[in-house]
């Protein structure tokens, strides 16, 4: 129970305070700190007063040497009993009591509540980001830096508040009982605190440094080996292993000089604190002895001169490896932000409201776009769809048709004009309503890694498993899903697809969208490509279904086999972003334009449409 209690302390899935986080080292500590204040309240309170309980076990080493000394031994229990049962409840109950309350404020309340808390909002703001922001890093590198970045400003947080009351108890403390036994002693004391700080600002910055620069190549690495593992089957297809070693290795050598370099300043950091308390050592206990000669301190102060000396020398060492690792991981953190930080380029306006589609009609109006490159992709385009309109678009790689496609589903923002939906300018509506109305099947078909029935279940959350067989049967993939297992045994709508579907043909993994799209259902439809992976055979046995898929719907097909849709109302056909011809498959045929040619490379012109 209690430790139930801690683990809920704090709400792993709040929201996010802000929409974005900071994009600067300290801000974006503070943004997250401010989320679990009361934890790390807690966590100084208590790290408070253990430190004082540990620095007042070296006060009772002294006082009992003391004591010892000045009450004849029959008599000592008697006349002391009292301060010794004192000393008894700090070492046997208060002492583990806070130990206790520091592990579960750290162990069971901070480690994994703050850090999932981190994680869940920084993976909740990722998802935001636009496609362009996806396709221009490495997946396994966005996971890296999402991962570490939680566990890197847990850690140094934890490590910070740690390290604040024991250097400063420590310090404070240790002046005050050396001051109490004679002043001299403070001098060794002070003067190594003096070295101690400069040590430390000197070095401790070129950990960060180089720390940031080793996490970034420790990321670059992730990103390589993952993307290899996610593109398997080329490496395996073009036999390229050697040469995807080779590319790992270049990684791995810059990583592992990285880590070197930074390596190089904590040995050299080690050295020299290592040096200045082998001085403190020295010249404390030598003073004390030296003081103790001339009768100016007692056997007990040099017991606690020593001890606390010994206690300070281990500590600084501890300090020296939490400070280092304190900046080692706001060096992670920093190398994080890259990615975490960055601003959403597609957001939705304040208060925009959701898309409300009663006919489904669309229209293009001057939209200009280009991939941040200096020629536009899309130039003054124009173009009207009419509720219920099926059109096709047609034209050489690079005319700008995916990229019309895209541009309707906002994975982009235009740079000049607008794209209306009934009426509703699609910049001013929220991203999700906009894309609950537009159902696609695209030509590279990716599953996730989940079961037939999560995946068929995005195109409606909740639908039953009635609902779910109908679909499957009109796209005719209940041919193959009954037969399907995983290795783990799991079979039908249960089995697993693999990694963006790897388990299954590129047929199956199409048939499997065309499913997903049937059960959504939405009023406005893209084909991109959609039959590119079946068979002659399959794709004439589902086009009743995609007939049955398109009825009533507004619907925009990209194909580069023409014959699967010139039957379509209206053709359009792109080149270099403009519209170069539009109209129906007999009247484009009869202009003898560049729709006739592409026909004619494609047919030879004997294949006919009724």
């Amino acid at each position: 129970m209690l430790y139930r209690r801690f683990e809920q302390l704090i709400d792993i899935f709040r929201d996010a305070p802000t929409a974005a986080p900071p994009g600067k080292v300290l801000p974006f500590y503070l943004y997250y700190l401010r989320q679990v204040w009361p934890s790390f309240a807690a966590l100084l309170v208590v790290g408070l007063i253990g430190a004082l309980i540990e620095v007042a076990l070296f006060s009772y080493l002294s006082r009992i040497i003391d004591l010892t000394q000045n009450t004849p031994n029959t008599r000592f229990f008697s006349e002391h009993g009292s301060e010794l049962l004192w000393m008894l409840v700090v070492a046997l109950v208060l002492r583990p009591i806070f130990v206790g309350l520091h592990d579960l404020l750290v162990h069971q309340t901070i480690s994994p509540g703050m850090t999932s808390m981190i994680r869940w909002q920084n993976h909740s703001y990722v998802l935001k980001q636009s496609l362009n922001f996806f396709q221009n890093d490495f997946a396994g590198r966005i996971a890296q830096r999402i991962m570490q970045t939680g566990n890197s400003l847990r850690d140094s947080a934890v490590q910070a508040v740690d390290a604040l009351w024991h250097v400063l108890i420590y310090a404070i403390s240790s002046l005050v009982l050396f001051a109490e036994a004679d002043w001299r002693l403070m001098i060794p004391l002070m003067s190594w605190i003096a070295c101690y700080i400069g040590a430390l600002y000197y070095f401790v910055p070129r950990v960060k440094e180089r720390s940031v620069i080793s996490s970034d190549a420790r990321s670059k690495l992730m990103g390589r080996i993952v993307d290899g593992y996610t593109n398997i089957a080329t490496l395996k297809l073009f036999a390229h292993t050697h040469s995807e070693q080779q590319y790992a290795r270049e990684a791995i050598t810059e990583q592992t000089e990285k880590t070197q370099l930074a390596a190089r300043v904590v040995t050299s950091m080690d050295v020299v604190i290592t040096t200045l308390n082998g001085l403190l050592i020295a010249t404390t206990t030598g003073l004390a002895l030296w003081l103790w000669t001339e009768s100016l301190i007692s056997v007990g102060a040099i017991a606690l001169a020593t001890g606390l000396v010994i206690r300070i020398v281990n500590m600084s060492g501890w300090i020296m490896w939490v400070v280092n690792g304190i900046f080692e991981n706001i060096g992670m953190v920093q190398d994080g932000l890259q990615t975490i930080a960055q601003p959403v380029s597609v957001t939705d306006r304040q208060d925009a409201p959701r898309l409300k589609v009663d006919r489904g009609g669309v229209r293009f109006e001057d939209v200009d776009f280009h991939y941040g490159k200096g020629n536009r992709i899309i130039s003054g385009l124009t173009l009207d769809i009419r509720p219920g309109e099926k059109i096709g678009l047609i034209g050489p790689s690079g005319a700008g048709k995916s990229t019309l496609v895209n541009l309707l589903l906002r994975l982009y923002d235009l740079e000049g004009g607008r794209i209306l939906i009934d009426g509703q300018d699609i910049a001013h509506v929220t991203q999700e309503s906009l894309r609950e109305q537009i159902g696609m099947i695209t030509q590279d078909t990716s599953l996730l890694h989940r079961s037939i029935r999560e995946n068929l279940l995005y195109g409606k959350p909740g639908a039953s498993d009635d609902e779910l067989w109908e679909a499957v049967r009109k796209a005719r993939a209940d041919e193959f899903i009954p037969q399907l297992s995983d290795a783990q045994g799991r079979t039908g709508f249960d089995a697993h697809v693999g990694e963006r579907g790897v388990k299954l043909s590129g047929g199956q993994r199409q048939r499997i969208a065309i499913a997903r799209v049937l059960l959504k259902n939405a009023p406005i439809l893209i084909m991109d490509e959609a039959t590119s992976a079946l068979d002659s055979e399959v794709e004439a046995a589902i086009q009743e279904s995609l007939e049955t898929l398109m009825h009533g719907k507004t619907v925009i097909a990209i194909a580069h086999r023409l014959s699967t849709i010139a039957r379509m109302d209206r053709l359009v056909v792109l080149e270099k972003g403009h519209i170069a011809e539009s109209g129906s498959h007999s009247e484009l045929l009869a202009h003898q334009g560049l729709y006739a040619r592409l026909w004619h490379h494609q047919t030879g012109g004997f294949v006919g449409i009724d």
